[in-house]
Formats: structure tokens, C-alpha cells, sequence
């Protein structure tokens, strides 16, 4: 591979100012010196754009892009991915913050399979000051198969957040054009599905990135995105109906179809499951301290 590559990283925020610095000092700092990090501001009202002009003024590299009008975190990560020029993309959140190697060590894995259509890499995420991460150590995203890679990420997406970060990875351009982002909780895990039917992936099993993570349920993330509060409470129904839709519309053969849609069958069950033992035990308390009273 070409070590001059472009590699566009595209960076959406939302009165993210008091931390951007930092993000895009780690985007600037990467061994991969060719790269072109995109700043989506999404109408902010802080001080997001200061801050985002002094920044584009000192390096060429930044192009600063202000929506007029907000336009919804999904409509925004898309825009910068629309803004972008390079043949390899990836995502950062205006919280997030990458190792100088991140960019060369997912490209090296390209470098090494002309198959692959995304490199994620192992990601350590804090929440309320405590940071854990987790080794992916699979090969079924690496298959032929795209029946074998769509139920593999189906099982990451239930079994661990930890696992894996499957949109935070460094992609193909080309190919992430083509994956639909319609505004639905849980949106990012259909697309997730639809890039591991696209190709296989590659994976770095070292920590290449730093993420923030908030555990937001469904009803409030549908709130986030101005939904009505239904789509939170059908959220895992809703998912597992666009999930089939997209095997249906992946061109699979029927044993390949079957054993996809059996794997939104698991997901849908498994989801299902936590949420009647969540709700047995909200019932618990609520019986316990009635007769504590």
C-alpha cells in the first residue's frame, strides 16, 4: 500500500469545544502524516466554532465545516463522511482520543488483505472514571462468508460493548457511501450489520483507541433523536425488523439467508430476555420496599 495514502478522519461534535483540543491534537499527531481530519460543528451554540477556526488557521490539514441549522447527530457523522476525501475514513467523537499509531497499524492490515472493507482495533472506554476494555480474539469477521460475518457481529452486539467498536474502525470510503444511516435507535448497529455483509474485516488486537461511553437506554436515546417514545420501547422489535429487511435485500443463497435470519432470531431473543429480567427485578425492589414501609 502506498504510505502517502489520504486517510480522512471525520470528527461530528455538538458544543464539544471545551475538549476539542485534545481530540484534535490526537487525530494531528499520527505517524501517518497524510491525513485530513473533517469537523462537522453541528450548529453548536458554545464556543465550538472559535475554537474550530483557531484550530483550521493552524493546520492545513483540518477543514471546519459549520451546519447552518442542526441537523441531528446522525445526519452530522454523515456529512463529514460526505466531506471527506480519502480512500480510508474513520470516525472520532469530539471526547475521544486515538494513539499516534492507530492510522498506520489499521492500514498495514489492509496492507496485508485486499478483502477487507474495515480494521477496528481494540478500544478502551471510561465511564464514571473507570476504564476496562476487552480482546476481541474471533476470526469469523475475516470469513467469505457474509452469512458468518453478519451473525458473528450480531453476537459481539449482544454479548459486550467492549469486544469491539464496529463503526470506529478505519474503512473503506467507497464502501461506507453505500451504508444507509436512517435515524432509528440502534441505527448504529444495523449499519454494523450492513458493513459485515459488505466485506471482511480486519482487526489490531491492541488498544489504538480511547472512547467515553455512557450506558443511555433505549427510550432515552429516542428522546436524544427527537423520536417518539414508542421507538425506545419497541427498540429491540424495530431492530431485529430492519435487520431482517437487510438480509433480505443482501442477495444471499437460502442456506446463507437461513442462517442470518437466524441470528436476528437470537439477537431478538437474547435482547428480550435481559429485558424481562431487568423488569423482574425493578418488580423485586418495588415489592421489597412496599413491605418495608
Amino acid at each position: 500500500m502506498n504510505p502517502d495514502v489520504l486517510v480522512s478522519v471525520g470528527l461530528p461534535t455538538y458544543n464539544g469545544g471545551a475538549g476539542l483540543e485534545k481530540v484534535v491534537a490526537s487525530v494531528l499527531a499520527q505517524d501517518h502524516a497524510n491525513l485530513q481530519l473533517v469537523i462537522c460543528d453541528n450548529a453548536s451554540t458554545d464556543e465550538t466554532g472559535e475554537v474550530c477556526r483557531d484550530l483550521a488557521a493552524t493546520d492545513g490539514r483540518i477543514v471546519y465545516h459549520r451546519q447552518p441549522a442542526n441537523i441531528g447527530a446522525i445526519g452530522n457523522f454523515v456529512k463529514a463522511l460526505h466531506l471527506a476525501e480519502g480512500p480510508y475514513f474513520r470516525w472520532i467523537g469530539d471526547d475521544d482520543r486515538l494513539e499516534p499509531h492507530c492510522l498506520s497499524r489499521s492500514l498495514a492490515e489492509f496492507a496485508h488483505d485486499g478483502r477487507l472493507v474495515m480494521v477496528t482495533a481494540q478500544t478502551a472506554y471510561t465511564m464514571d472514571g473507570v476504564t476496562e476494555t476487552g480482546a476481541y480474539e474471533g476470526a469469523a469477521l475475516r470469513s467469505d462468508d457474509p452469512a458468518e460475518r453478519f451473525a458473528e457481529m450480531l453476537r459481539l452486539l449482544t454479548e459486550s460493548h467492549v469486544l469491539m467498536d464496529p463503526l470506529y474502525g478505519l474503512q473503506l470510503r467507497s464502501v461506507a457511501l453505500g451504508i444507509p444511516r436512517p435515524v432509528m435507535v440502534r441505527e448504529d448497529e444495523v449499519a454494523a450489520a450492513r458493513y459485515a455483509l459488505a466485506g471482511p474485516w480486519g482487526h489490531v488486537p491492541e488498544v489504538l483507541s480511547h472512547r467515553k461511553w455512557s450506558n443511555a437506554g433505549p427510550v432515552a436515546m429516542s428522546s436524544r433523536m427527537a423520536l417518539p417514545a414508542w421507538r425506545g420501547w419497541f427498540a429491540t422489535l424495530l431492530q431485529a425488523r430492519a435487520l431482517l429487511a437487510v438480509v433480505d435485500e443482501a442477495g444471499l443463497g437460502p442456506d446463507q439467508r437461513r442462517r442470518a435470519r437466524a441470528a436476528v432470531a437470537r439477537l431478538y431473543v437474547s435482547r428480550q430476555r435481559r429485558l424481562a429480567a431487568r423488569g423482574a427485578r425493578k418488580l423485586g425492589r418495588l415489592i421489597r420496599n412496599a413491605r418495608n414501609r
